[in-house]
């Protein structure tokens, strides 16, 4: 069965404009439904790295804010911290580089809570019972919301070929030690300039890691992949394995979205931005330019369809020369392969549709 898919246009007019659709959007029977019996609202979304500006422009999530308050609800913005050593790698410094990037409460209406805690660890188990996991670690601060509301910024993925709905959820929103499990396959590594400081054995709970001849070594049968001594090394010197498969990567994505969507109950909608479609993710450190023009807003309760609507109007359209599509810019060119050729794409809304996250078949529906 085909699942809805509402398009705003990227157009504007005085009478007429993008942000005000937005709003009129929620206020769509689709969607007010749950604004309507939803208390804490969780709005997921990426608040950007220090030095990146790919990610959704803070007035367009003040809009989203103002419609969630106006049906009686109390929203706050969330994210996870990364496991790589960053901007966002703690909660502190997460919450810093959001209102550095203008996700401030004055701005946005809304104060920024991070759903896995100060340091990553606060997560619960949730069972799955599919192929990779039988249960996922999820951010526990997610479990405790009425509903979400997933704001998206599409773009590229050096892993998943695109970033949409369903990465925003299943990366986005699993536990540091759950996205230390979709990355790699293995316990981290500790590389040879470790100064066997003893910090990260401070903080490995599974005393994996002991100090011999002057370093660090991780013994990789205690390792529960925790990744609390990537974050806490001082010197940068303990790094993630980065040797998972592109498909594996893409199918442990979906058991994560379908842990919090299917296995945890939670209500939610999703809001697709193709505006500024960059060709890599928003955790990189800068943003190249758009591959194509910005196509609008695409909404919908279906995280498959509203991704594959995604792929497919980005897809026909027209691409911007001069832009990592090279020469391949044309309309109708696959331009998610052509950017990161390695990656099927496909894979995550194949898989997503076999374990019955939603449906790949939509209806296109312009609004308003």
């Amino acid at each position: 069965m085909a699942s809805k898919v509402f398009h705003i246009s990227p157009r504007s007019k005085a009478s007429l404009h993008i942000m005000s659709s937005l709003e009129r959007l929620l206020e769509h029977s689709e969607f007010s439904q749950f604004l309507d019996v939803w208390n804490l609202v969780a709005i997921k979304l990426h608040f950007g790295e220090e030095d990146g500006w790919g990610y959704i422009h803070p007035k367009f999530v003040r809009r989203v804010i103002n419609q969630v308050k106006k049906h009686g609800g109390k929203p706050f913005l969330t994210d996870t911290s990364s496991v790589y050593v960053g901007s966002r790698s703690d909660a502190v410094s997460h919450i810093q580089t959001a209102l550095t990037n203008g996700f401030d409460y004055i701005v946005t209406g809304a104060p920024v809570i991070i759903a896995d805690g100060l340091k990553g660890s606060s997560s619960i188990e949730v069972e799955t019972g599919l192929g990779h996991y039988k249960k996922v670690c999820i951010a526990s601060e997610i479990a405790y919301s009425d509903g979400m509301i997933c704001l998206s910024h599409f773009k590229g993925h050096e892993l998943c070929g695109f970033g949409g709905a369903i990465k925003n959820v299943g990366m986005g929103l699993a536990a540091r030690k759950g996205k230390l499990s979709i990355h790699s396959k293995v316990t981290p590594y500790i590389k040879k300039e470790c100064t066997g400081c003893g910090t990260c054995k401070r903080y490995c709970a599974s005393g994996a890691i002991y100090l011999e001849g002057g370093r660090a070594y991780i013994n990789a049968e205690r390792c529960t992949g925790c990744g609390q001594c990537i974050i806490n090394c001082p010197n940068g010197c303990i790094k993630i394995r980065w040797d998972e498969s592109a498909k594996n990567v893409q199918e442990k994505i979906c058991e994560y979205a379908y842990g919090i969507i299917k296995s945890l109950g939670i209500p939610a909608f999703f809001l697709n931005f193709l505006i500024h479609i960059a060709p890599d993710c928003d955790c990189c450190d800068h943003t190249d330019a758009s591959i194509c023009p910005d196509l609008g807003i695409l909404a919908s309760t279906d995280v498959v369809a509203v991704d594959q609507a995604s792929v497919d109007l980005i897809n026909k359209s027209q691409g911007i020369p001069n832009t990592a599509l090279g020469g391949k810019h044309g309309a109708g060119t696959d331009k998610f392969r052509i950017i990161h050729p390695e990656v099927d794409w496909e894979v995550q809304l194949a898989y997503a549709e076999k374990i019955g996250l939603g449906s790949r078949q939509y209806d296109l529906i312009p609004f308003p």
